[in-house]
C-alpha cells in the first residue's frame, strides 16, 4: 500500500516511529519558520510539520499545497509540545521528511469540515465532497453498522434473506409507480416495486418459514425530510403466525438492535389502539415521551353562546403545564401556527390559570370563571398552567391539535433527543373512504387481513371493519408497519370487490397471487421497517438525507447527476416513445 498508517490510528505510543501516511489537506498554517498542515483521511486527522531549519525546499513545497490536495507524507512521529485535546491524534505530530502530491484540487465550494458553510443544495450538488466531512462519514459508518447488526440478528432468528425482482408489473394500489419502458415489448412497461409485498407472500406459499430482505423500494410521491423517491426497508414475513407472534418477535429484534448500536435498553413497548391514539394524541404516530394528552371539552364548552364552539363537531384542549406566563406575542405566534395551511385550524382559544388564582382567557365574555374552572378540572390544570383549545370537524381538529401538542412539546423541551418511547399502534380501520369518489381504499394495502370478528361487517358496514394491522412508532416517527395477511382466495376476492375491482380486473392485476392461494397458502404475516428513518433516529437526526449517500432533493432531483433528464431521440425510437 502507499501508506503504513492511517491518519487516525497513530497515538503517543507511536512516538519515534518512522511512517508514511496519505490523505487530504484539511487546513494549512504558515508560521514563518514552520508550516503546520492537518491531513485527513477516512479514519481521522493528524498534524504534519515542515521546518525551514530542517529542509527549506520541502517547506516551500508545503506552502504550495491547497485545500483538498491529496498528498503522501513520510516522516517521524513525535510528541506535540502544544497538545490538542479535541483531536484523537492531538498528542502527536509528524515531522515531515518527504512529500509527494498525489492529486491536486480546485478550491472546494464549501468548507470540508464538521461545521461547513455550504447550504444543503450546494452540498448535494457536490455530494462527493460533502461525503468527505466527518458527520457524513460517521453517518455512513452508522448505516453500515445497522445493516450488519440487522442481518446478524435476523439470521440468528432463522430468517432467510432472499432477493426479489426490481422489474415487476404496475398495480393500481398504493402510491404512484415509477415505470420503465420495455424495448423488446414496445408499448409495454415494467414498474419499479413500491415494496416486495406480493413476492414475500409467495415465499410463504412456497414453503419458506421466515423471509427478510434489506431492499430498495420506489414510490413516485411528494417528498419531505423523511421521504425519498427511492428508499430502503427491512422487509420481513413469517408463516403460521398471529399478530401477537409478530409483535413479540420484532419487539425483541428492535430492543436487541438498539442495545447493539446505542447500548440503550428500550422499555417494553406500549400498545394503543388507532382510535385512542387519534383521540388523545391527535396522531396515529404519537410521540409518547411526554403526556399533554388531548381532552374532549365538547360537552362543557358548548351551549354558552360562543358560536365558534357551538357550531363545531368537537372542542378539544391540551394543558401546557407551567405556561400561564406566555406573552401575547407567544400566543399570537401559536395562533398563526395553527392557521397555516399545513395545520388548517381557523383559530385558537387560550385560558391562563395564573399563579395568583386569577383566570384570563380569550373568551371571557362568553364563559364565567366557574365555567373556566370546570375546564381546568377536566384537563387537570392548576395554577400556572395554560389551556389551548381548538374546535371544528372531528378528524381535522384532532390532527391540528396533535401538531400543536408537538410544537408545545418542542418549545418546552419535552421531546428530548436520546430518550426513546416505543409504541405499537393497533386496530387500524381496514378501509378509508374517498369522500369525492365515494370509493373505499385500503388504509394499508389490499392484502391486509380484517380482524376475524369483523369479517361479517365487510358487506354490511365496511367502515367499521378493523384491520389485523400494526405500526411501530418511536418518538413520533413511524418506523414500520405490517399486518397479518389474507391467505384465502375467497376473502381476497371479497376485499378486491370492496375496493372496486371487477373479477376480471382483479384476475388481470393479481391473478398470480389469487391462483397461489388455491394451492395451500399458510396463515402468514409480517412487517417492514423504514431503514433510512431507523438509521436517522439512531443517529439523532430528523432528516434521512444525511444518512443516504446520494439522496434526492425536495423536488425529487439528483442535483449532482442532474437527473431526471431527457433521453436522446434514438433512445426514444428504440423504446417506441
Amino acid at each position: 500500500m502507499l501508506r503504513e498508517h492511517t491518519c487516525g490510528e497513530l497515538t503517543i505510543e507511536n512516538v519515534g516511529t518512522e511512517t508514511t501516511i496519505c490523505g487530504w489537506v484539511q487546513k494549512s498554517r504558515d508560521l514563518g519558520g514552520m508550516t503546520f498542515i492537518d491531513v485527513r483521511d477516512h479514519y481521522g486527522i493528524i498534524q504534519i510539520v515542515f521546518n525551514m531549519d530542517i529542509d527549506v525546499d520541502l517547506c516551500k513545497e508545503a506552502r504550495k499545497l491547497g485545500r483538498e490536495f491529496v498528498i503522501k507524507v513520510s516522516g517521524k512521529v513525535v510528541e506535540r509540545s502544544n497538545k490538542n485535546p479535541d483531536m484523537a491524534t492531538g498528542d502527536i505530530e509528524i515531522i515531515t521528511k518527504s512529500l509527494e502530491v498525489l492529486s491536486q484540487s480546485k478550491t472546494p465550494p464549501f468548507l470540508i469540515e464538521d461545521e461547513t458553510d455550504g447550504g444543503e443544495e450546494l452540498r448535494m450538488q457536490y455530494r462527493y465532497l460533502d461525503l468527505r466531512r466527518g458527520p457524513l462519514q460517521r453517518n455512513m459508518k452508522l448505516r453500515h453498522r445497522v445493516l450488519k447488526v440487522t442481518r446478524d440478528l435476523l439470521d440468528a432468528m432463522d430468517f432467510l434473506e432472499i432477493e426479489t425482482p426490481y422489474l415487476i408489473k404496475s398495480t393500481p394500489e398504493g402510491a404512484r409507480d415509477f415505470v420503465v419502458p420495455s424495448r423488446m415489448n414496445q408499448g409495454q412497461f415494467y414498474a419499479l416495486p413500491q415494496s416486495p409485498q406480493t413476492f414475500k407472500q409467495l415465499f410463504m406459499v412456497g414453503g419458506f418459514d421466515k423471509y427478510f430482505q434489506i431492499v430498495r423500494c420506489f414510490r413516485d410521491e411528494d417528498l419531505r425530510a423523511d421521504r425519498q423517491p427511492e428508499f430502503t426497508q427491512i422487509d420481513c414475513e413469517m408463516s403460521f403466525v398471529e399478530q401477537e407472534d409478530v409483535l413479540v418477535t420484532f419487539e425483541s429484534f428492535m430492543k436487541s438492535l438498539f442495545k447493539n448500536i446505542l447500548d440503550v435498553d428500550l422499555p417494553d413497548f406500549q400498545r394503543i389502539g388507532y382510535d385512542e391514539a387519534m383521540s388523545i394524541y391527535g396522531s396515529d404516530k404519537p410521540d409518547i415521551r411526554f403526556e399533554m394528552k388531548i381532552v374532549d371539552l365538547t360537552k362543557v364548552a358548548q351551549g354558552k353562546g360562543f358560536n365558534v364552539f357551538d357550531n363545531s363537531e368537537i372542542v378539544v384542549a391540551i394543558n401546557a403545564k407551567g405556561c400561564a406566563g406566555y406573552s401575547r406575542k407567544q400566543l399570537d405566534a401559536l395562533t398563526d401556527f395553527v392557521r397555516t395551511p399545513q395545520i388548517g385550524a381557523k383559530g385558537m382559544v387560550y385560558v391562563k390559570y395564573n399563579d395568583d388564582g386569577t383566570v384570563k382567557s380569550s373568551v371571557d365574555k362568553f364563559y364565567s370563571k366557574e365555567d373556566l374552572k370546570q375546564w381546568a378540572e377536566e384537563c387537570g390544570a392548576k395554577a400556572g398552567d395554560l389551556l389551548l383549545l381548538l374546535s371544528g370537524p372531528r378528524q381535522s381538529t384532532l390532527t391540528a391539535m396533535g401538531e400543536l401538542r408537538l410544537k408545545i412539546g418542542d418549545e418546552l423541551g419535552l421531546r428530548e433527543s436520546g430518550t426513546f418511547a416505543p409504541v405499537w399502534v393497533l386496530d387500524f380501520p381496514l378501509l378509508e373512504k374517498d369522500e369525492e369518489t365515494n370509493q373505499w381504499h385500503a388504509m394499508h394495502h389490499p392484502f391486509t387481513s380484517p380482524k376475524k370478528e369483523d369479517v361479517e361487517l365487510m358487506e354490511s358496514d365496511p367502515g367499521k371493519v378493523r384491520a389485523n394491522a400494526y405500526d411501530l412508532v418511536i418518538n413520533g416517527i413511524e418506523l414500520g408497519g405490517g399486518s397479518i395477511r389474507i391467505h384465502e382466495r375467497e376473502l381476497q376476492d371479497q376485499m378486491f370487490k370492496l375496493l372496486g375491482f371487477t373479477k376480471e380486473e382483479a384476475q388481470e392485476q393479481f391473478g398470480f397471487l389469487l391462483n397461489a392461494f388455491e394451492y395451500g397458502a399458510p396463515p402468514h404475516g409480517g412487517i417492514a421497517f423504514g431503514f433510512d428513518r431507523l438509521v436517522a433516529l439512531l443517529g439523532g437526526s430528523e432528516s434521512i438525507r444525511e444518512y443516504i449517500a446520494f439522496p434526492k432533493n425536495n423536488a425529487g432531483r439528483d442535483v449532482m447527476l442532474d437527473a431526471p433528464s431527457a433521453i436522446s431521440v434514438e433512445q426514444r425510437k428504440e423504446l417506441g416513445l
